[in-house]
């Protein structure tokens, strides 16, 4: 069954806080093969709260994540990430579209700091093929 186009523009409750550590960003970077010196994180760190609002926002509309492709990421930054942050996301359901049988679903999520301020923007595009495709 098609993804319900209504959901294009409807916000989901902000993840719970996210306590950002040198740790942390240890470990995603050790990962990814390389290593952490200090500093920033990586450009691609905050994928780890746009993933759990992501995860959210599938359980909340009952779309199994087997049936996901990821099919692009981007990240827009005000600021770097840092340690020290802590960060909230927010994802919207930006775009809704259903092609030969899947759904194409655009969603962006609002990086804040504990402030409230905008740190960073992500975008995902999610190619859902449902149980009926």
């Amino acid at each position: 069954m098609p993804v319900d186009q209504s959901l294009v523009g409807r916000s989901f409750p902000p993840t719970p806080a996210f306590a950002v550590t040198e740790e942390g960003v240890a470990a995603f970077v050790a990962t990814t093969g390389g290593e952490y010196a200090g500093g920033p994180a990586p450009a691609t760190y905050p994928i780890v709260l746009a993933f759990d609002a992501m995860n959210a926002f599938l359980q909340s509309e009952q779309v199994e994540l087997h049936r996901i492709v990821h099919g692009e990421q981007r990240f827009g930054y005000e600021r770097p990430v840092v340690p020290g942050d802590v960060l909230t996301a927010t994802l919207t359901v930006s775009s809704l579209r259903q092609i030969g049988g899947a759904d194409i679903i655009g969603t962006t999520s609002a990086i804040t700091d504990a402030d409230g301020t905008l740190v960073c923007t992500t975008s995902a595009t999610l190619v859902h093929k449902g149980a009926d495709a």
